[in-house]
């Protein structure tokens, strides 16, 4: 709908209008007569109702950013993760200090976005951050530029295909020792024989059940005891897709430290710990045992590591959730040394 009124000497035009995206667009614009600033606001409405080619012209690249976080990213599991991706892309940060400012490429148009913008983009984001972090953003980016051309029909192609991936970092191969583990342990508070009662101490149980499953550690704090088939023995994953939904099973060990767990259970979480809440105290664990460069995900390289000995390729994906059974060459990281010990 157009609003022409009278401001000071000038005529305001005002449009605001849904496109057949269904993006709702509004603008304005002065003019010295009312017949001029109603053309305007005529021809603005004629142009919105046109359709995507339009709507591109006006649209900047950021805003094509928070619509996909806004429709697309809400219905992933790592919905958080990305939101969080776009809003320091799309928006910055003026809470840090000092500010992080949007990058520039949120503010290019659709209309003028090709692939001089994302390799300017790519090289400014390796000069900052590792070329792992910049892949996993490069995925989202592409992600939402197809989105754009198949569904809202706001690009008519791909800005990026034509642009050099940056080279990923090597897969890492770090694994736990058991003096390791025993001193992640002790300097969790955790002990077999006792309940793990304070929140440092499960997360020395969240440590050993990551060992003993190859559960990642959002899926370790989002384990409800409802998932959980003790009689069973095994759990399932909750996820809002059918890949981060599959059935655990679970050794005597992961049994043990369920059972442990039963016994401090107040309310639906097992571990009763949120993923920030882990990760801020896996580090300081980490710190105080003195161990170097173990991640938490290193974890789940042991457990896959250890389960290879007693399971076969096909139980061992279907067990930890890898379609693709080249991501096993990944996370399997036995030695050359322990291999040939078993050929003897």
């Amino acid at each position: 709908m157009a609003y022409v009124r009278k401001r000071a000497r000038r005529w305001l035009a005002e449009v605001s209008k849904t496109s057949p995206e269904g993006v709702l667009i509004r603008e304005a614009s002065s003019h010295d007569t009312k017949a001029g600033a109603m053309a305007w606001a005529a021809q603005r409405e004629q142009e919105i109702a046109g359709g995507a080619t339009v709507v591109a012209r006006r649209l900047t690249f950021g805003d094509l950013l928070r619509r996909y976080a806004d429709e697309v990213s809400t219905t992933k599991r790592g919905a958080r993760w990305e939101q969080l991706r776009i809003h320091a892309l799309a928006r910055g940060r003026p809470d840090n200090f000092p500010p992080v400012l949007p990058d520039p490429i949120a503010s290019i148009r659709l209309a003028d976005l090709d692939e001089r913008h994302f390799a300017a983009w790519r090289d400014r984001r390796l000069r900052s951050v590792t070329p792992g972090t910049v892949r996993r953003e490069w995925s989202l980016l592409s992600n939402a530029c197809t989105v754009a051309i198949n569904e809202w029909r706001l690009l008519d192609r791909h800005p990026m295909s034509r642009v050099a991936h940056p080279k990923g970092n090597e897969p890492r191969s770090r694994r736990p020792t058991e003096a390791e583990i025993s001193a992640l342990m002790h300097c969790c508070g955790y002990a077999q024989d006792a309940p793990p009662v304070t929140m440092v101490a499960r997360v020395g149980a969240a440590i050993l059940f990551a060992i003993e499953t190859a559960m990642r550690a959002g899926e370790i704090c989002g384990l409800r005891w409802q998932d959980v088939e003790t009689a069973r023995k095994f759990l399932r994953t909750s996820g809002k897709t059918p890949a981060a939904r599959r059935e655990v099973p679970l050794s005597s060990e992961a049994l043990r430290i369920l059972q442990q767990l039963a016994e401090v259970r107040d309310g639906d979480s097992v571990f009763q710990i949120g993923s920030a809440s882990l990760d801020a105290l896996y580090r300081k664990a980490r710190a105080r045992a003195a161990v170097d460069d173990l991640h938490f995900h290193d974890l789940r390289h042991e457990a896959i590591t250890r389960l290879a000995r007693r399971l076969h390729v096909l139980e061992l994906a279907r067990a930890v959730g890898h379609r693709d059974l080249r991501m096993l060459q990944i996370y399997y990281n036995e030695s050359a040394e322990d291999i040939a010990k078993r050929l003897e």
